[in-house]
């Protein structure tokens, strides 16, 4: 599966680059570049979390789980989301505990050389799996990998931050050593900041929230383009993992037979299945319409507001 496989990358990465970055945070005694090994610390926990869970995702629908289990991708994302959060939390409070003690009058040691460059290696290496890991991802349409591949640039900002401070720490004299942890706490807002959308899309998938007002609305153009159908009714969707459910009333003719109305059907589940999926878990009902009515279509927005696009 590819999106082990993606996963699998990043895990061995960041097994080195943790490594390297404590090492050079606690020989350059750079508390940046220690706050930022720990960030990158958290994407390998979450990297064997999501390993083991695309075992679970890839079993088939059972007697028990008549959808499959996709929703275990939404938990997925979600941890990453909360330990990004709490990685952005711990930058944070040891950013401004060193930061108070700089004000108190404790000297702040200068970093070493090492940790700068650990930093700048950090950049680049991460933000190159971040743009390999979103593009599979969204060519895979998972949360999960999506969520890494942010946990991935996440830490490629923390590391920019990391960079500039200890660069000017360096560089810069004693006073500028406070640009250090001034750096680590900056980051971690950046952090948090990212984890926030990844915990909403996450909450949204398991509180079974409804696709985008687009994304309905666009299912119920493509029902009304089959010839036979002459309205849409009670058009209920969520998200399941990687793949959606779309659960439609058909307005049809009430003079249709019961072949004649089913071909129909089957032509609109085949329609929607070609735009959003073979996987795409399709309920239809068919209701019966006078042949003298008015021609009936509804549209989503009718009976619900529209969301904006994620």
């Amino acid at each position: 599966m590819q999106a082990v496989r993606v996963t699998w990358l990043g895990l061995f990465l960041n097994t080195g680059l943790t490594l390297f970055k404590y090492a050079a945070g606690f020989m350059g005694n750079s508390a940046a570049m220690i706050a930022d090994a720990t960030h990158s610390l958290t994407d390998l926990a979450t990297d064997i979390v999501v390993i083991l869970g695309f075992r679970i995702i890839r079993k088939p629908a059972d007697e028990t789980h008549d959808y499959g289990h996709g929703k275990v991708e939404a938990l997925l994302a979600g941890l990453c989301g909360i330990t990004l959060i709490a990685a952005g939390v711990g930058i944070f409070w040891s950013g401004t505990h060193s930061i108070w003690h700089f004000f108190t009058g404790q000297e702040i040691e200068r970093p070493g050389l090492i940790a700068l460059i650990a930093a700048v290696l950090s950049v680049v290496s991460k933000e190159w799996l971040y743009r390999y890991t979103i593009g599979w991802g969204r060519k895979l349409n998972s949360n999960a990998v999506i969520a890494k591949a942010w946990d991935h640039r996440s830490d490629a900002f923390s590391s920019v931050g990391t960079t500039i401070g200890i660069g000017g720490a360096v560089f810069f004299g004693e006073k500028a050593r406070i640009l250090d942890p001034l750096a680590a706490v900056i980051v971690s807002v950046f952090i948090i900041k990212a984890a926030i959308p990844i915990l909403r899309e996450c909450m949204d998938e398991l509180l079974e929230a409804s696709l985008s007002g687009e994304k309905e609305m666009e299912l119920h153009h493509l029902i009304m383009s089959v010839e036979g159908v002459r309205g849409t009714h009670k058009l209920r969707t969520r998200k399941i993992g990687p793949v959606i459910a779309i659960d439609v009333h058909l307005l049809m003719d009430e003079s249709l037979s019961l072949v004649e109305a089913h071909d129909i059907s089957a032509k609109v589940e085949h329609l929607l299945r070609e735009n959003f999926g073979a996987g795409t878990y399709i309920s239809l009902h068919m209701e019966p319409v006078s042949y003298y009515a008015v021609p009936i279509a509804r549209q989503p927005a009718e009976t619900k507001t529209s969301r904006p696009e994620e």
